[in-house]
């Protein structure tokens, strides 16, 4: 009977921290305050540095693929089918539901508003 409440309080928790998923028609962009910093190279692939008010993440690969497509033009939905036709050897629905995680990560820290 003790545990009732740590598990009420985990739910609330998760949920409260939960950010809504990108609709189709969201606009991804950078969040106010947030900026690109300079493009270096780390052996043959491109690194770049998104800075904003709490320190820096550092991107490479897919991840600057995906927040370099996030310009406040392009929509959601426009962006996974650019990714889509891109890896179009990967699942459709794999690659929308990890970049869709992978916004709502970088909206929860600040980074990205939709």
């Amino acid at each position: 009977m003790r545990e009732a409440p740590l598990q009420l309080a985990s739910i609330y928790f998760r949920e409260t921290l939960a950010m809504p998923p990108p609709e189709d028609t969201s606009q991804p962009r950078l969040a106010t305050g947030c900026r690109w910093g300079p493009e270096n190279k780390a052996g043959n692939e491109r690194v770049r540095v998104v800075l904003f008010p709490e320190g820096a993440i550092r991107l490479q690969g897919t991840g600057l693929q995906v927040l370099g497509c996030c310009d406040g033009q392009r929509t959601f939905g426009q962006i996974i089918q650019e990714l889509q036709a891109q890896f179009s050897v990967a699942d459709p629905a794999k690659i929308r539901d990890d970049i869709s995680q992978f916004l709502e990560q970088l909206q929860h820290k600040r980074i990205v508003d939709y």
